[in-house]
């Protein structure tokens, strides 16, 4: 995106500000809800902290949702999420979806594959071009889940109705997408490149995976992982940006500390061998020829889809 031209008399704060400003104002940042800024739209659509409280602290009996079952069942989302190709933002938007759905409804255990899959649905549906977009059936069967599509439209409109019709939000990948493409202006061609933006989005993953961080505001949660990302690669000349982002999303310096010892400790951890991986395992079963051709016709993308030989089918 082209800037109108700047006034040199902006120091590097000011010139952020102005950019961010900008943005704002041509709804660039809050195309989902062009009347409402996108700081002020973040707050509308966060999971309830009191409903995020009471699954942390749930005994893991069989019969409440606890923190380690969303954990897993984000598993599979983002498992499911990089079978089929979809975006980090298709991604970001199920897991918001899925906290909103379950900090307001009391979900027993053995209703969360149904729920979690039509969150990741409503998502797909809500930010994948048509064509990406799979059938139900298909969705459902390469899932491996035994529920029914008829189970998945009547979950859809619990889900829908629950959450008020309001599927679209700020995510945190958008803020991070925003954020990143102010930072990177601020650094040189050679710099740019140890600040990608899938590194970036790789982290975000495996935040998503934790219940924890969905208490973070996702403009909290995306400029906790860019700070964490520009300590890492020793950045040190994107300070000053870090610090303008901040005063404009009003962090407070304590909050920022505090959120990003959260994400380097769980960077940490999600690297380690000793950390469960997302389960794509589940998914790496093959299909029979017959199946694959279904699935082709079907209008999406299936990336290194394994087949088997007809005569084996």
């Amino acid at each position: 995106m082209e800037w109108p031209a700047q006034s040199p008399d902006l120091n590097p704060i000011e010139l952020l500000w102005e950019q961010l400003d900008r943005m704002q104002g041509t709804n660039t940042l809050s195309r989902h809800s062009p009347d409402i800024p996108l700081l002020e739209q973040e707050l509308k659509c966060q999971p309830k902290a009191c409903g995020l409280r009471l699954i942390e602290t749930a005994h893991d009996n069989g019969l409440r949702m606890t923190s380690r079952l969303r954990d897993f069942e984000v598993k599979d989302l983002l498992s499911l999420t990089q079978f089929f190709g979809f975006s980090t933002e298709t991604f970001s938007l199920a897991v918001n979806i899925l906290d909103r759905f379950l900090a307001k409804m009391k979900v027993q255990p053995k209703y969360l594959g149904c729920v979690g899959l039509t969150c990741l649905y409503l998502a797909v549906k809500s930010t994948e071009e048509e064509r990406n977009v799979p059938l139900a059936t298909d969705l459902i069967r390469i899932s491996q889940y035994k529920f029914t599509v008829c189970d998945m439209i009547r979950m859809e409109k619990i889900v829908l109705e629950k959450l008020g019709w309001k599927v679209k939000t700020t995510t945190a990948h958008h803020l991070l997408q925003v954020y990143h493409s102010l930072v990177v202006e601020n650094l040189s061609s050679e710099r740019q490149k140890l600040f990608s933006m899938e590194h970036l989005e790789a982290n975000l993953k495996a935040c998503h995976c934790r219940l924890g961080f969905s208490k973070a505001k996702p403009s909290m949660l995306a400029l906790s992982i860019l700070a964490v990302e520009m300590q890492d690669q020793k950045l040190h000349e994107l300070s000053e940006v870090i610090e303008g982002l901040q005063t404009y999303s009003k962090i407070s310096g304590r909050e920022l500390f505090c959120w990003k010892e959260l994400v380097s400790k769980c960077l940490a951890e999600y690297s380690s061998s000793k950390c469960s991986k997302p389960n794509v395992q589940k998914l790496k079963w093959i299909v029979s020829g017959r199946t694959a051709r279904q699935l082709k016709h079907s209008y999406y993308r299936i990336a290194h889809l394994p087949t088997i030989p007809e005569s084996a089918s």
